[in-house]
């Protein structure tokens, strides 16, 4: 590779982070479409069946009337990953990945959702203090970028918990309370879910392990073999509640729950829950001296 090929250009990083924000709000990941399959196999509650019916019509007509598949446009979260060997400015990639998510809400145009906390104002940009929230990772892969962006709608992130737990009160207290979060969440998260629930760390770092959870594709596994385990039991144990589909009843509560760790301090053990609706919308783009990849 060229060393003018391992420098990252503002341009089109801005490029590619509009793109990103219009493809994750019209692009429903095939995972998810998968999740929905699997559900209405399983379901045995005919209402339930009924509303999940509904929700994959509405899917296949916002993708194929080439429109939003939720009015929500969310707060919008851009995760970077950097490979080895490129160079970058990292003020001038935040401003280009920002100035990305302007341009999309106003050249679409999108709703915007994004306000000032104390006086409510919306500039019609979904941006403002801290937002686009932008986290920045690297990875050992040479010459590549990594971008994912997450629309995260205020329906699933109303349902955000966090409880410090007491060592003493073991895995009973985790399991406990996921299962009263997803309760409290009821229909409000817009279930069928992904239940994201971190574990360890901080509490900062616990409630963003939550969200990493949250977002995660179906299919994947908590790499720790006891984190993936505990997974599996609550997944079970979460659509044992009855809660269904816009929380209506039935089976199809959660897609799943996913789970991620880290190491806490031997005094606590924090525990966090973060949700994603149904309509899990992501979207992803690899970029390279070849060129752009798109993806989920």
């Amino acid at each position: 590779m060229e060393p003018k090929d391992m420098d990252l250009q503002p341009e089109i990083i801005e490029d590619v982070a509009r793109e990103l924000y219009i493809r994750a709000l019209k692009l429903l990941p095939p995972d998810i479409k998968q999740g929905f399959a699997r559900l209405e196999s399983t379901e045995t509650s005919a209402r339930a069946q009924s509303v999940l019916r509904t929700m994959v019509t509405n899917i296949e007509v916002a993708e194929r009337t080439d429109n939003l598949l939720c009015q929500d446009t969310g707060v919008p979260i851009y995760n970077l990953r950097i490979g080895s060997g490129l160079r970058f400015d990292g003020h001038a990639l935040k401003a280009a990945v920002r100035r990305g998510c302007e341009r999309a809400t106003r050249e679409y145009p999108l709703r915007s959702s994004v306000v000032h906390p104390l006086t409510r104002r919306n500039e019609h940009t979904s941006c403002g203090i801290e937002v686009p929230v932008i986290h920045i990772d690297f990875i050992d892969t040479p010459g590549v970028l990594e971008l994912q962006m997450i629309p995260k709608g205020s329906g699933s992130e109303n349902n955000s918990f966090l409880k410090m737990a007491i060592p003493a009160e073991g895995i009973d207290a985790i399991k406990t309370f996921v299962v009263d979060c997803v309760i409290a969440a009821g229909g409000k998260t817009c279930p069928p879910t992904i239940v994201g629930v971190g574990i360890g760390g901080t509490s900062d770092l616990c409630v963003a392990l939550a969200k990493r959870a949250a977002t995660r594709a179906l299919g994947t596994r908590c790499a720790d073999p006891d984190g993936a385990a505990l997974e599996q039991q609550l997944s079970q144990a979460v659509n044992a509640l009855g809660v269904g589909p816009q929380g209506l009843g039935g089976d199809s509560t959660s897609f799943a729950v996913h789970i991620e760790l880290a190491a806490t301090h031997i005094t606590m053990n924090p525990v966090a829950v973060n949700m994603q609706c149904h309509s899990a919308r992501r979207a992803s783009a690899r970029l390279s001296a070849a060129g752009v990849q798109w993806g989920y």
